[in-house]
């Protein structure tokens, strides 16, 4: 089971990446949490004090992997055992990697630090046997660089707004010309009669409603503490809970 979830800046994407990783956890399945957002706040999301270091962080490795003469650099470095050396355990078992930010000029995209992290997903995605949740950057920009390709299941978190719902239309029909072929939403913070309405924009785009997550101060608790939603309990917990045991089925 490989979950990308995505959505416009702000809608809460890390907070549910982080609770349903520990949720799928404490139903005994191995999980591997990645934070693939320059952000860099799943951990806190996951209740994990002592992230482990950004990968772009570790240069030494990334040139001996990744690098090469003159500027050259390698299209499909070693990465089959990031996971096992710089991943940190957190609560519930949940194993953890923070890809990092690649800080170069231009678009960023065409240096070994780039080519090491597309080739950290593209293993994670075709050859990690756990369930791996990733908590993508927000917006459509890794969407046009495919590292995203061959996931299960992109899931979208949208809020009410226009700005929201533009993103989750450009998402699905960029995630479907690079071959992913399911999608799902979760709506974050609307009330009854917003929620019918961001409902029917999804259904028309064709994107199913996994569930809703109340708006809740345990959750605003918990971000300002630093701490896990999970360790923090509250109505959008139970929320989470649904949520999980519909993606379970839906993925089936």
């Amino acid at each position: 089971m490989k979950i990308a979830i995505t959505g416009k800046g702000g809608v809460g994407k890390t907070t549910l990446a982080g609770t349903l990783a520990r949720l799928l956890a404490q139903d005994g399945m191995d999980v591997l949490a990645i934070d693939a957002d320059p952000d860099m706040n799943l951990a806190s999301a996951l209740g994990i004090d002592e992230p482990p270091a950004p990968l772009t962080k570790y240069e030494d490795l990334i040139d001996e992997r990744a690098g090469g003469p003159a500027g050259m650099f390698k299209l499909n470095p070693k990465v089959d055992d990031v996971v096992e050396l710089f991943g940190v355990v957190g609560p519930d078992g949940v194993r953890m990697l923070v890809m990092g930010t690649v800080d170069s000029g231009g678009s960023g995209c065409m240096c070994p630090a780039s080519s090491f992290l597309r080739a950290l997903l593209r293993h994670v995605v075709l050859k990690e046997s756990s369930v791996v949740i990733m908590d993508m950057e927000a917006g459509i920009e890794h969407l046009g660089r495919g590292t995203t390709r061959g996931i299960d299941l992109m899931i979208v978190v949208v809020e009410p707004g226009a700005r929201s719902l533009e993103t989750a239309e450009r998402i699905k029909g960029l995630g479907t010309d690079i071959g992913i072929k399911k999608f799902a939403a979760v709506i974050n913070k609307a009330d009854e009669e917003e929620l019918e309405a961001v409902g029917s924009r999804l259904e028309y785009m064709g994107i199913p409603v996994l569930g809703t997550i109340p708006y809740d101060r345990s959750l605003v608790k918990a971000d300002l503490a630093g701490r896990s939603p999970v360790d923090e309990g509250g109505a959008a917990m139970a929320a989470i809970e649904g949520i999980k045991d519909r993606l379970v089925s839906f993925l089936r």
